[in-house]
């Protein structure tokens, strides 16, 4: 009982902490944050709050008991990531809004979906790229209860709003294949899950908050 209790109280400030900081950074509602964007002190606050949390796991194998739970959309919240650093930052007055992860464990599949619109309000578009995943092997030939590795597939770009207008003609306007790192398996590590919110941390140590929508 007071494991859940306090596990419940990690989450609820966990979750607080970057909704005030999102308030703090006048951002889009849904918009995720990037350490980048806050103070050194809050980064580590959040860090802290992830590993106490990560250690009160109520579902420590998703792998491999619980992988129900992946199933459905998340919204991103919070990250280390290069890549949602790189979005925070688009050129030419272009601001990212939502970035999901929507999984269908029945086809091993995900896609990552990040929501885009122009300062202005008159254009606005997203990005996504679709993967499948698998359970990595353990040195050992088991399947791993937490990892899983990444083969990205494909980039779509499209543009589904001009001048506050909905337009097909440009949903997408690009379709190309998706770069795997060269030398190394993209992978993530599902360090803690339940029906409300995901923790992943990537093969190069960056940090994924997630939200169930």
């Amino acid at each position: 009982m007071v494991e859940i209790q306090n596990r419940l109280e990690i989450k609820q400030n966990l979750l607080s902490e970057i909704t005030k900081l999102k308030k703090k950074l006048n951002c889009f509602v849904d918009s995720p944050i990037t350490d980048l964007e806050i103070d050194p002190d809050k980064v580590k606050l959040i860090e802290t709050l992830t590993i106490n949390l990560e250690e009160l796991s109520a579902f420590p194998d998703p792998l491999l008991s619980d992988i129900n739970l992946l199933n459905g959309a998340w919204l991103l919240q919070y990250s280390t990531a290069r890549e949602i650093r790189s979005l925070k930052r688009l050129p030419f007055g272009f601001l990212v809004e939502k970035i999901y992860q929507v999984i269908d464990i029945h086809s091993a599949s995900f896609e990552n979906q990040a929501w885009i619109q122009h300062n202005s309000g008159l254009l606005s578009g997203y990005v996504k790229v679709s993967a499948i995943f698998e359970p990595a092997k353990e040195e050992d030939d088991r399947l791993s209860n937490q990892k899983i590795n990444i083969n990205f597939k494909q980039r779509f770009l499209g543009i589904n709003q001009i001048l506050g207008l909905k337009t097909n003609l440009f949903d997408p306007f690009r379709i190309i294949e998706a770069r795997n790192p060269k030398g190394r398996i993209p992978s993530l590590n599902i360090t803690y899950i339940d029906r409300a919110i995901r923790i992943g941390r990537g093969g190069d140590g960056s940090l994924f908050i997630l939200t169930k929508v």
